[in-house]
């Protein structure tokens, strides 16, 4: 029985090669003519498209609108004695508190002169910090810690 069937895997991986052949040769010979025809089909696709284009865009667009500010971000926080040191006393939306504690890094220049996301701390920032250096994204983390409702 093993004998039996190895024989017809044998004789039937040749007859799959032969039909495989005799499938691919006709498929080139009417494939090249189609070639030839696809490409003027190709010209005048695009043409179409361009056309309606246009229409589509006009349509899509709506008039202009100015983002309306996340109410949470503009609620006044009390910063902390640490932070009112820097930013002065008195509630403040996050953007301005953003705002204010940049101002102060700029104005006494103390991003890193090679990676400008680095802050170095002098002795104000050093106690809001409560090290040397940070991130400008660790930077927000703590200055969130900061910041009471």
């Amino acid at each position: 029985m093993a004998t039996a069937t190895k024989a017809p895997a044998k004789k039937a991986a040749p007859a799959k090669k032969a039909a495989a052949a005799k499938k691919a040769a006709p498929a080139k010979t009417a494939a090249a003519p189609a070639k030839k025809a696809a490409p003027a089909a190709k010209k005048a696709a695009p043409a179409a498209k361009k056309a309606a284009a246009p229409a589509k865009k006009a349509a899509a667009k709506k008039p202009a609108t100015k983002r309306a500010p996340n109410p949470a971000f503009m609620k006044p926080m009390t910063p902390s004695d640490a932070l009112a040191a820097i930013i002065g006393k008195g509630p403040y939306p996050r953007t301005e508190v953003t705002k204010r504690v940049w101002a102060y890094i700029k104005a006494n220049k103390l991003q890193d002169a090679v990676q400008k996301r680095i802050i170095v701390a002098d002795a104000k920032l050093k106690a809001l910090f409560g090290k040397a250096k940070a991130d400008m994204f660790e930077m927000t983390k703590i200055i969130n810690q900061h910041l009471k409702p």
